[in-house]
């Protein structure tokens, strides 16, 4: 044993360097674990919710993301697409999205939280196809509008609120995915503010 003098400020300085090396690795091995915890792109597509900027979607453009494997439409309607939408509701089978599988969100006139953009799956409710966006040409398949979504394969129509005009083989409305506005340019795809 020593009788040398303890050196009390060397003893702090190797006290406080070794905890200060154990912090920053307790913190170096957090970060991977904590950033295991979330979702992985499969998990994503798989079902989790899908952020989109649509803060360069311009008006009269449709822009396409995958939500759980599916296709979701974004359109920015024109004010002429939103007017035309009025004048064909007696042609609908559904004009206000009565039937159960819609949310309460799609059951009014445009069938979305903001009348200028749209939200909607992409397919047919016939067989599943999905149908092609026509800006200019669908009023061909039904007069008095220029837009449109026309299912090629068995020639479901819908207007621009995603609602199947009577006579056609698709029984229903596309889909409303559930989504919120996280903020003016900001759309969370499939999941609803306010829903847990």
């Amino acid at each position: 044993m020593s009788n040398a003098p303890v050196d009390n400020s060397r003893r702090r300085f190797l006290t406080i360097a070794t905890s200060v090396v154990g912090g920053v690795g307790a913190v170096g091995a957090a970060v991977p674990f904590i950033a295991s915890w979330n979702p992985s792109e499969r998990a994503k597509s798989a079902g989790a919710p899908v952020e989109v900027d649509i803060s360069k979607l311009e008006s009269g453009q449709l822009i396409r993301v995958e939500w759980r494997g599916k296709p979701v439409w974004i359109v920015s309607r024109t004010p002429e697409m939103l007017e035309q939408m009025k004048q064909h509701e007696n042609q609908l089978r559904d004009p206000n999205s009565e039937e159960p599988q819609q949310l309460e969100s799609a059951q009014n006139g445009h069938r979305s939280k903001r009348p200028e953009i749209f939200v909607a799956v992409g397919i047919c409710t016939h067989l599943g196809c999905s149908p092609s966006f026509l800006n200019g040409g669908f009023g061909e398949k039904v007069e008095g509008t220029d837009s449109g979504f026309f299912c090629p394969c068995h020639g479901s129509k819908f207007d621009m609120a995603g609602r199947v005009f009577q006579n056609v083989p698709a029984p229903l409305n596309l889909e409303i995915p559930p989504y919120t506005f996280i903020d003016d340019t900001t759309i969370l795809v499939g999941e609803e503010e306010g829903v847990a």
